[in-house]
């Protein structure tokens, strides 16, 4: 390879393992953090808090935050928000005996600024991407099985690190992972400005953000899929952070079993989403999306509710992870095929933002409930909820496609005529 063109490669390859460091510091935290707060105030409520205090955040800067990040610069910010965030876990680390207000507000920090960081370091792929000379269906597939991978392995290297080393040593590597993101970003990703273009003149934000909303109320497929999003969000959020955590201190009292469970569910998407690759031409779009839905979603909380052993669980953990795989590429899919180009900016935000809008709501409210209830009830609640949320539909799904197929194989009344 030309040295000339292995230089411009640097600036890519370095962004991707930037990427990879991003997504270990999010498995660090996604364990250490909940399990922190469980040993340090054994209130499931306050786990639920913690959870949200990040995701709210995080969610609204993700949105918000993306013309700041245009003026100041995507590479800029990118690296002002790892740092930032490094300090943010770093203080959380080295105060040991740090008040939960100020563990929370910590937290926020973080989470915000991560919303940021992540929403850049994606834009930035495109343009380095280009410089690179490499297509860019091959760096999203490199993209997406190194993000998969990187959750594969953080999960449970992360239950390990905590039950070894403990929640603060863990929590100091994931401000370290943040720091080498930044640096990685800042010393060797620097492409070439793109182009300017004309761009048509924008509608009013809220004008548009109405203009989502109005057309997504008047498709009703596009509702319905949106509606089971927010309850699968709302309560697989819920368990990982509160619910998961909880049953595996009770039943196991370390930190790894909970890593391993992670990395099951993680293993399984990765499987799932080679075959649903493979296979995907072969399947009807919106049963392999009520399918997995309801495959990926409660029983994965159920078998919590019904059994302590662990075998049993990481099964039912990893077809869940299979069943989920097939969920997201179809709502992509959908998406696109029934948005109208000219309306899909504005629709895909609403859509985002109602989807996920049920993390930081169910993480709140599971952790209330397990301190009002306890955890096998809420387990059992949650599990059931869920269930009804995705079955029903996927029901109503068959009903339909039966009643297609039985009129289908009607004769017509000129087919009854001719026979006759």
């Amino acid at each position: 390879m030309p040295e000339q063109a292995r230089g411009k490669r640097l600036g890519l390859y370095a962004l991707l393992t930037a990427d990879v460091f991003s997504t270990f510091g999010s498995r660090f935290s996604l364990v250490a953090i909940p399990w922190l707060v469980l040993i340090s105030t054994g209130s499931a409520a306050k786990m639920g808090l913690v959870a949200a205090s990040e995701m709210i955040p995080y969610l609204l800067t993700s949105v918000l935050a993306a013309p700041i990040a245009d003026r100041f610069g995507m590479r800029r910010t990118s690296v002002c928000c790892d740092l930032g965030s490094a300090v943010a876990m770093a203080l959380v680390a080295a105060i040991g005996q740090l008040g939960f207000v100020h563990l929370c507000l910590l937290i926020a920090v973080s989470g915000g600024l991560r919303g940021v960081s992540d929403r850049t370091k994606h834009v930035l792929l495109r343009p380095t991407t280009a410089e690179s000379g490499i297509p860019m269906l091959r760096v999203t597939s490199a993209y997406e099985a190194m993000n998969r991978t990187s959750g594969l392995i953080g999960g449970p290297l992360a239950g390990v690190l905590v039950a070894t080393i403990g929640p603060h040593h863990t929590i100091w590597l994931d401000a370290g992972t943040y720091g080498v993101a930044a640096l990685l970003v800042g010393l060797l990703v620097n492409p070439a400005p793109e182009p300017e273009v004309d761009t048509p003149v924008k509608e009013p934000y809220w004008r548009a953000l109405r203009g989502g909303f109005a057309f997504l109320k008047s498709d009703r497929i596009l509702l319905g899929m949106l509606g089971m999003l927010f309850m699968v969000n709302f309560f697989q959020y819920a368990n990982g952070v509160v619910l998961l955590p909880l049953w595996v201190r009770e039943e196991f009292g370390s930190a790894t079993g909970l890593g391993w469970i992670m990395g099951v569910f993680a293993a399984g998407s990765l499987l799932g989403n080679v075959l649903f690759t493979i296979f995907a031409t072969k399947i009807p779009q919106m049963l392999s999306f009520f399918v997995g839905a309801a495959i990926g979603g409660a029983p994965k909380i159920l078998v919590l509710g019904l059994t302590g052993n662990l075998t049993v669980v990481l099964v039912v953990t990893f077809f869940a992870g299979l069943g989920m795989a097939g969920v997201n590429p179809v709502v992509g899919a959908v998406l696109y095929e029934r948005i109208p180009v000219e309306l899909q900016t504005r629709v895909f935000g609403v859509v985002g933002a109602v989807a996920v809008a049920g993390i930081p709501l169910g993480s709140a409210l599971t952790g209330a409930s397990v301190a009002g209830i306890g955890l096998r009830p809420t387990i059992m609640i949650s599990a059931l909820v869920l269930l009804a949320a995705t079955v029903i539909p996927l029901a109503g799904h068959l009903r339909g496609i039966t009643r297609r197929t039985a009129s289908e194989q009607q004769p017509t009344p000129a087919a009854q005529s001719t026979g006759e």
